[in-house]
């Protein structure tokens, strides 16, 4: 519901080809991965993450990065929707999470790791898995490690190439099928389509690598076969910058954005690094919001801003400034699975909530739920 009040509680629609989609308020939850599938298929875990992300109060949840193939995760662990078996099991978890809360429309990120995947988990170190060791052969666009004790990958053939783009495809389509309403193309934090934008991972001399038309036209040729498949809501998530002299820079995500926008995306969520041991971030409080109101200005796509965004003032100021459309947040929600609620409260918002929690709000956040009431017996 709309607030007078408030920037980050009134609606925003996408305008896709099939379709308007709008959302309550501009509050996106950003993917997370979970590192808690079985051979690409959702879980349990799954199921109880997704249904309390789902009762957050957010405008827009957004699934996590979900391999277009096997070997294209990032880990054992990693989420995957490429065959029957892994839509039938992310079919189940997710719409059992949606019987168990207020609608929300659901994105999903499809993604493949490049020469990034075969990881172990963070908490297991996150370093290559050797094939012997369960892991797999990993490919990039040219045969050079991530780290440089790492295996390299294997450079990808023309015909490697056609595959991908028909696997970004087919779980594109799979998307559609499982009622999903808005896909992201994963070309950020030195992924696959990341390696292809980056200098620093391409070194290719075909029509895939050197100069920056032939460096985007992975990601583009993936976006408009996607686009071709997938009439729903379509963006991208790209690292604005890679945080190394020589890399990729804030002025190609600009020029890429644009050629995005011409081939029909509605959005664009902007991170950075990712690419790259050498990068050095500055971290701190909005420290990628630059970045987002760079592309906002150039493209004008609607833009997610991203990066340690935590607080709702915070939210609610890079919108007044016209830094972005919509804010992003990620591990905030899993510190503060109802940040949606807590914002909602400090900025004079309205949510949804499912009954069953209508009696839980302190005295200060009275209203967030509109006309809900209950009575206590």
């Amino acid at each position: 519901m709309e607030s007078p009040l408030s920037t980050l509680f009134t609606p925003f629609t996408f305008d896709a080809p099939s379709g308007p989609l709008t959302l309550a308020n501009r509050i996106v939850i950003a993917p997370m991965c979970q590192y808690s599938a079985v051979d690409g298929q959702a879980s349990d875990w799954h199921l109880a993450h997704w249904a309390n992300l789902l009762n957050s109060g957010a405008g827009l949840f957004t699934i996590e990065a979900t391999a277009v193939s096997a070997v294209g995760r990032i880990s054992p662990g990693c989420l995957g929707l490429w065959d029957d078996a892994t839509q039938a099991a992310l079919a189940d978890k997710l719409h059992r999470a949606r019987r168990l809360a207020p609608h929300m429309p659901v994105c999903i990120q499809i993604s493949h790791a490049g020469r990034k995947a075969s990881s172990a988990a963070p908490w297991h170190g996150g370093m290559l898995i050797a094939p012997e060791d369960g892991g797999w052969q990993t490919v990039a666009p040219s045969a050079l490690p991530h780290l440089p004790q790492e295996a390299a990958p294997t450079e990808l053939s023309l015909t490697d190439i056609a595959q991908i783009k028909a696997d970004f495809v087919n779980t594109a389509r799979r998307s559609h099928a499982l009622g999903i309403e808005a896909v992201e193309l994963h070309a950020a934090h030195g992924y696959l389509m990341h390696q292809f934008l980056s200098p620093l991972a391409n070194q290719r001399t075909d029509a895939y690598g050197g100069s920056f038309e032939n460096r985007i036209r992975f990601v583009m040729e993936v976006f408009q076969e996607v686009r071709e498949a997938f009439g729903g809501t379509l963006g991208i998530r790209i690292s604005g910058t890679d945080w190394v002299d020589g890399g990729w820079t804030i002025e190609e995500t600009c020029a890429l954005a644009v050629r995005l926008k011409q081939a029909g995306a509605q959005f664009v969520h902007i991170s950075s690094g990712g690419v790259s041991p050498l990068q050095k971030i500055a971290i701190g409080p909005e420290y990628q919001v630059h970045l987002a109101k760079a592309v906002k200005a150039a493209s004008g796509l609607p833009t997610f801003a991203v990066g340690l965004i935590t607080e709702p003032a915070q939210a609610e100021a890079v919108l007044q400034r016209g830094d972005a459309d919509l804010v992003a947040l990620a591990r905030a929600f899993l510190y503060k699975p109802r940040w949606g609620w807590e914002a909602a409260a400090a900025l004079g918002g309205q949510v949804q909530a499912w009954p069953a929690y209508w009696r839980s709000l302190p005295r200060e956040a009275a209203g967030i739920f509109g006309d809900a009431k209950i009575g206590m017996r």
